[in-house]
């Protein structure tokens, strides 16, 4: 095991890293965690591989981790890939889960401020018996979250 590993964060390269920001802060109450950032030159090329690279952006504190918690990485880069259509299950980084009191509410939400439908709204019961209401949906931008919640 690797000495002192604990988790720190997750990146997301947006197209309108303010707005992305925006919207996580709105539907999840994520925080900022100033200052934010502006990187450029050799070693942000050398760590990136990328010639000229540029990026801008800010780090969200998710909720319900506390003031040391994992936080949710927004950045943009000044010259951006084309982004493949949205694919659930496409092999690497699949999505980004918030538990929520009520999921068909938080789909609503989501969707009204810009978010997309991916699946529908369906109560599973795993293996241990338990039950697990979730539903897939997108950000603005297209990154997939689930919204989940255990049902009463």
């Amino acid at each position: 095991m690797i000495s002192g590993a604990r988790y720190g964060h997750t990146n997301l390269i947006a197209k309108d890293w303010r707005a992305l920001s925006r919207f996580y802060q709105e539907q999840f109450g994520c925080t900022p965690v100033p200052p934010e950032r502006d990187f450029k030159g050799k070693d942000l090329e050398r760590g990136t591989g990328i010639a000229g690279a540029e990026l801008r952006g800010e780090h969200l504190r998710l909720p319900g981790h506390g003031p040391e918690g994992p936080t949710l990485e927004i950045f943009n880069y000044k010259v951006l890939e084309d982004r493949p259509d949205v694919a659930v299950n496409r092999p690497g980084f699949g999505h980004i889960a918030f538990v929520v009191d009520d999921v068909p509410a938080a789909r609503d939400a989501v969707l009204q401020a810009g978010g997309r439908p991916v699946g529908e709204v369906v109560t599973l019961t795993n293996a241990a018996g338990q039950r697990l209401t979730w539903v897939y949906v997108t950000d603005p931008e297209g990154n997939v979250l689930e919204l989940q919640s255990r049902p009463k």
